[in-house]
C-alpha cells in the first residue's frame, strides 16, 4: 500500500521549490533585467502546469492502476491556485501599485488581463469548496458538476497566455493541445464506461 502522506510531502516539497528559488533570486538580484516580467511570467507558467497536472490524475490513475494519486489532486489544484493568486498580486503590486481604481480600466483596455482575471476567478470557486466540508455539504453530484469548470478556467489561462506573447505561440498552443488531449480523454471516458460516484474533479474529497 503507498504511503500516501510521502507522496503528499513529495508533491509539496516539489511544488515549493520554484517559489524558494524565485525568491532566493530576488534576494540576491538575479531576477534578470526585467524581474516584474519574470516573476509574472514564471508564476503564470506554473499556475497552468500544476492545473493540468492536477487534470491528468484520472487518466494516470486509469491507465496506470495506481489509485492512491487521486489522494494528492486536491494538493496540485491547490497549488495551480496558490501560483494564480501570486501571478495576480503581482500585477496588481507592481503594475498597478495597488491602485485598485485604476485595475478595471486596464482590464477593459488589454484583453489579455480580462482573460487572466477570468480564468483566477473560476479557480476561486474550485479552492473555496475543496474541503471535505464543502464536499459534504454540497453534495457528491453538485460539487464534482461544480468543479468541471476546471476546463473552462484552464482554457482561458491558455488563451490568456496565447494573447499575452503575442508572436512566439508555441508554448501556449503546446498547453492548448494538451488540454484538448485532456479534455478528450474526459469525455471519451464519460461516454465509453459506467459513470461511477467518484467525483472527477482535480481537487477531489480525502
Amino acid at each position: 500500500m503507498t504511503d500516501i502522506r510521502f507522496a503528499k510531502l513529495v508533491v509539496f516539497t516539489n511544488a515549493s521549490v520554484p517559489l524558494v528559488l524565485m525568491l532566493w533570486d530576488l534576494l540576491r538580484g538575479n531576477l534578470g533585467a526585467n524581474p516584474l516580467e519574470f516573476v509574472t511570467r514564471t508564476t503564470g507558467m506554473l499556475t497552468l502546469i500544476f492545473l493540468f497536472l492536477a487534470l491528468a490524475v484520472t487518466p494516470l490513475r486509469k491507465t496506470l492502476g495506481a489509485n492512491w494519486i487521486v489522494k494528492v489532486r486536491r494538493l496540485l489544484g491547490l497549488f495551480a491556485f496558490f501560483y494564480g493568486f501570486i501571478h495576480l498580486f503581482t500585477y496588481v503590486a507592481f503594475d498597478r501599485f495597488f491602485d485598485l481604481k485604476s485595475v478595471p480600466g486596464d482590464v477593459v483596455k488589454r484583453p489579455f488581463i480580462t482573460v487572466g482575471m477570468l480564468a483566477f476567478f473560476l479557480m476561486v470557486p474550485l479552492a473555496i469548496t475543496s474541503t471535505n466540508k464543502m464536499v459534504k455539504r454540497l453534495g457528491g453530484k453538485r460539487w464534482a458538476r461544480l468543479h468541471r469548470i476546471v476546463y473552462a478556467a484552464g482554457a482561458a489561462g491558455v488563451l490568456h497566455f496565447w494573447l499575452l506573447v503575442k508572436s512566439d505561440t508555441r508554448l501556449p498552443l503546446t498547453f492548448a493541445f494538451i488540454l484538448a488531449v485532456l479534455l478528450g480523454l474526459r469525455l471519451l471516458a464519460k461516454y465509453s464506461s459506467p459513470v461511477t460516484s467518484e467525483p472527477t474533479s482535480p481537487i477531489p474529497p480525502q
